[in-house]
């Protein structure tokens, strides 16, 4: 292999180790050394096992391969779960001071199947306070920084996770995605993300099963990764009734497709955001691409009218119901988007839900009717490029002020009220040398033809290849 072992793909290391090509002591070994040259500048990776443990763990899965046992398809893989996430024996702090000792006892569902498909546990990856707000820092652990340029920030709330992975820290990651907490750290660190359809990858435990906006899903170097992690994590189970019947087996088939004549909508902007020029640019030069695999692209916007409330609307409440019984013990220990997102919600009436309720119904009939006509829509992940690691959130996009703490990223959360599938993948840099992706948006439950459009497009651009100079 070309690249080092660090650098590997997920899906040749996962053969090579089940090949006994390669022993997991050894991968662990490549990703420990780079975790310690780089993790110490990045802040992406938190609560990790000593460096021996993390090697003990590696020698039990090679005397599971040297017996003969039956190996998951992640085996000896290293992996460092999102700590918004409960995994067994690790401390999950969410973010929050008011966590700051909590261990988990068990396991959340994605984390059990990461674990029972083989991959190593050494650690967790940061994340913003209780995950909201794109810009991953806390009063726990403090500012994960973009590896592209570490007086950036690497996005949230998965952005650890991003900065992890695109400095060579870990071969595969989990995330969630509620407003854009996948797709925003995999744009701003030059990563692939996808969240998947509402109801694909469970979301047990869950306070609001089958209501809302959260998903969990993968994230990865590749969009092949993304479908080989993806074929873990996807699927129903008992314990999480709002996971549908569905087959994650066709997640392992190849992602090649012809897309001559499949029908693009083009719309960087979604119809009228404000954009950061620098994204403008970079996006408008990638649709030669669509064109010269032979799609067809059309300037294309569904109609998102009452997106914003719906939004804002169900988040807020929801927001209010789980975390508003902390807010007169630990008020002081929250950060004040926190608190103004917990008493806008307390301050919803139950006609308020509703009305958002019947309007997001209308929204998800307009988006169907919308992919008859096309196959995916593409716009902007994000409306700007990573911003100052020192700011709470960017209070302007193009010189068009932000009224909340979410405002400026709109283009993310106002594709999450859609239900569907959505792809952030790398499309290119910033004359500064800051990552831009691209959403590749689809149907509902069609999460393979996303992975196929997006593939093709990685394969035809190369972007994603390029790496901070932070990790060689």
């Amino acid at each position: 292999m070309s690249a080092p072992l660090h650098f590997a793909s997920a899906r040749e290391l996962a053969a090579r180790l089940a090949s006994r090509d390669v022993s997991a002591r050894e991968v662990m070994t490549a990703h420990l050394a780079q975790i310690a040259r780089v993790n110490p500048a990045i802040n992406a990776i938190v609560a990790k096992l000593p460096d021996e443990a993390c090697l003990g763990l590696a020698d039990e899965a090679d005397a599971q391969a040297a017996a003969g046992q039956a190996l998951g398809p992640l085996h000896g893989l290293p992996i460092a779960f999102k700590d918004l996430h409960d995994a067994k024996g690790f401390v999950c702090t969410r973010g929050s001071a008011i966590y700051r000792t909590h261990v988990s006892t068990s396991d959340a569902l994605v984390v059990e199947r990461l674990r029972r498909a083989g991959a190593i546990a050494i650690g967790k990856t940061n994340v913003p306070e209780f995950g909201l707000g794109s810009h991953t820092y806390n009063a726990v652990y403090g500012t994960t920084r973009n590896p592209y340029d570490l007086t950036k920030s690497a996005g949230g709330s998965s952005g650890g996770a991003g900065a992890a992975l695109a400095a060579g820290l870990l071969p595969i990651a989990d995330g969630s995605d509620l407003g854009g907490s996948l797709r925003n750290p995999a744009n701003f660190n030059n990563v692939v993300a996808l969240r998947p359809s509402v109801g694909l990858v469970p979301t047990a435990p869950d306070p609001f099963p089958r209501l809302g906006f959260g998903v969990n899903g993968p994230m990865a170097r590749s969009v092949a990764d993304i479908a080989f992690l993806l074929r873990v994590m996807a699927g129903p189970d008992p314990r999480d009734p709002g996971c549908e019947a569905s087959d994650p087996s066709v997640f392992g088939h190849s992602l090649e497709r012809n897309l001559r004549g499949l029908r693009v909508a083009w719309a960087p902007d979604l119809g009228g955001l404000p954009l950061d020029s620098r994204v403008r640019t970079v996006l408008d030069a990638q649709r030669a691409t669509f064109e010269a695999l032979g799609c067809i692209v059309d300037d294309a916007c569904p109609d998102l009218t009452a997106a914003d409330d719906i939004f804002l609307t169900i988040r807020r409440w929801r927001t209010a119901a789980i975390y508003g019984p902390l807010l007169a013990l630990h008020r002081d220990t929250m950060k004040p988007e926190l608190i103004q997102e917990i008493e806008a919600g307390a301050a919803l009436r139950g006609s308020d839900v509703a009305v958002a309720m019947l309007r997001h119904a209308q929204l998800l009939e307009r988006m169907r009717r919308f992919f008859d006509s096309h196959t995916v829509l593409v716009c902007a992940v994000n409306q700007v490029p990573p911003f100052d690691a020192d700011l709470r959130w960017p209070t302007s996009v193009a010189g068009v002020a932000m009224e909340h703490y979410v405002a400026w990223m709109r283009s993310a959360y106002w594709i999450s009220a859609t239900f569907g599938p959505a792809l952030s993948v790398p499309a290119g840099f910033t004359s500064e040398g800051l990552p831009v992706g691209m959403q590749i948006v689809g149907r509902f439950r069609d999460d393979l033809t996303v992975l196929q459009v997006g593939h093709a497009f990685e394969q035809a651009t190369g972007v994603g290849r390029r790496r901070p100079s932070i990790a060689d």
